[in-house]
């Protein structure tokens, strides 16, 4: 693979040698890790997920992260990058705050449920603004192909986002009102 000091179609060397291209390069790497670490911790939030629909979109998701490593993987490649991970305080943090609501609720709870969504929708919401700010530096840049994968990842994050609204606002939230400590 070429180096960010190597020409590929899309940049030139004004470009290489920016702070701004540094900064993509370093929030590009940032969420990598993200994406990587968020798909081990997506299993153990489908298993400690009551509703069977809130577990299928959780499963559901978990295909499509894979799937965003790899275009991520493709949009390193395409600035001619090597893929680096390089960890996310912020996800990590995010990550942490949802194993404390698993624990910290009753298993079979439709209360756990509804942690799990508030701690998944925090995940989504920082995803949005990542990947709504990559997409814009790399159009910025002149990494059109880049854009093009970002904006496809996300487009995903913005649906998760959506249906984990719809899940929560179809009955989740107002049972778990009624339970009891």
């Amino acid at each position: 693979m070429a180096t960010a000091k190597t020409k590929t179609p899309e940049q030139t060397t004004d470009v290489q040698d920016s702070a701004l291209n540094e900064l993509f390069i370093d929030e590009l790497k940032d969420i990598y890790w993200a994406e990587k670490h968020l798909a081990k911790s997506l299993p153990k939030m489908a298993k400690a997920a009551t509703s069977d629909e809130l577990r299928a979109a959780i499963e559901n998701h978990l295909s499509e992260t894979e799937n965003q490593i790899t275009r991520l993987e493709d949009a390193f490649a395409s600035i001619g990058e090597k893929a680096v991970a390089v960890k996310c305080e912020a996800m990590a943090g995010l990550l942490k705050e949802g194993e404390e609501i698993i624990a910290e609720t009753e298993k079979g709870s439709i209360t756990r449920d509804a942690g799990i969504i508030s701690a998944a929708q925090k995940i989504e919401h920082y995803e949005i603004a990542s990947y709504g700010t990559l997409k814009t530096l790399a159009s910025v840049l002149g990494y059109n192909e880049a854009a093009e994968l970002l904006d496809s990842t996300l487009q995903e994050e913005k649906a998760c986002d959506s249906l984990l609204t719809k899940i929560a606002e179809a009955g989740i939230n107002q049972k778990s009102k009624s339970e009891k400590k």
